[in-house]
């Protein structure tokens, strides 16, 4: 078995190739040649927590396997199979390839739901997810104004200096006049008020895969025109920010984001809401072991 490091999978995937490879993956799941199971989770009493996450995609199934603890951090491991033979065939260090694809993610549902002259966004949030979220929409949309805020002022500062962004005061300042949204952060609660948010406007939620927890208030759930969803089985599980709003999961403006084929006509206001899923770590995993081979 090939043993895959974190540098490694730097080397070769780009936020270009990762953001096609999600096209590539949401077209799988719509007709139905790629399969996704959603992510289960063994809590223990000490805090540390076991979460598993599984696809199958073209010629390879795969699982992520990683381990957390609020106090002693995370640790993020892929095993890639062979579809035919079942043959295990590379273990990764999956930190990296968890957030690129995470981020690539983003950028696919902004490049099919943002309007295509849309240049304004807005991060909320400023750790590493939300670097990646800003990389991946770079990719889909020519962005001419980029506003970060987060709760630590040295930290937005700094994520400003280092990606090009405009470090702003307020939540409330980054989002108005906004075309795209994006909320990266560890949030229990609504980190943006549904008033902010433009009509037309584009919302990525993504810091939130917890039934507790959520970063867009019910009142934004309730305007939106287009709710898409990584997964709607996964949703149902862990979406917080749905769950809590709360929805009636019949409502036809939730929809999987591979069903989805291009924007709402109109000026929509349209959100993704990821979760993140197995099927996308095979995909990234796939590509990073074909080009190390």
């Amino acid at each position: 078995m090939k043993l895959i490091t974190e540098d490694e999978v730097r080397e070769v995937l780009t936020m270009r190739e990762a953001v096609g490879l999600m096209r590539e993956t949401f077209t799988a799941l719509r007709i139905g040649s790629a399969i996704n199971q959603p992510r289960r989770r063994l809590v223990l009493p000490t805090g540390s927590v076991l979460h598993s996450l599984a696809g199958a995609w073209r010629n390879y199934f795969g699982t992520k396997v990683y381990a957390t603890n609020p106090k002693h951090g995370a640790h993020f491991y892929f095993l890639l199979f062979d579809a035919a033979t079942a043959k295990p065939i590379a273990r990764f260090e999956a930190n990296w390839l968890g957030q690129i694809r995470t981020g690539a993610a983003s950028g696919y549902a902004t490049d099919l739901l943002a309007h295509p002259a849309a240049a304004t966004l807005a991060v909320i949030g400023s750790g590493f997810q939300a670097r990646s979220q800003l990389d991946a929409i770079r990719e889909v949309r020519r962005l001419t104004d980029v506003r970060v805020w987060s709760r630590d002022e040295q930290k937005r500062n700094q994520f400003a200096a280092e990606t090009g962004a405009t470090a702003v005061s307020t939540a409330e300042e980054a989002v108005r006049g906004a075309a795209i949204v994006v909320t990266a952060t560890s949030a229990k609660e609504p980190v943006l008020d549904a008033a902010w948010v433009a009509s037309g406007a584009h919302v990525n939620a993504m810091g939130s895969n917890n039934a507790q927890r959520r970063e867009l208030p019910s009142e934004l759930i309730t305007r939106a025109d287009l709710i898409a969803v990584d997964s709607i089985e996964q949703s149902k599980l862990e979406s917080g920010d749905l769950l809590l709003a709360p929805v009636d999961w019949n409502d036809s403006r939730i929809v999987e984001l591979a069903q989805v084929e291009r924007r709402p006509e109109g000026d929509p206001l349209t959100i993704f809401k990821s979760n993140g899923l197995g099927v996308e770590d095979v995909a990234v995993a796939a590509f990073v072991y074909e080009r190390l081979s």
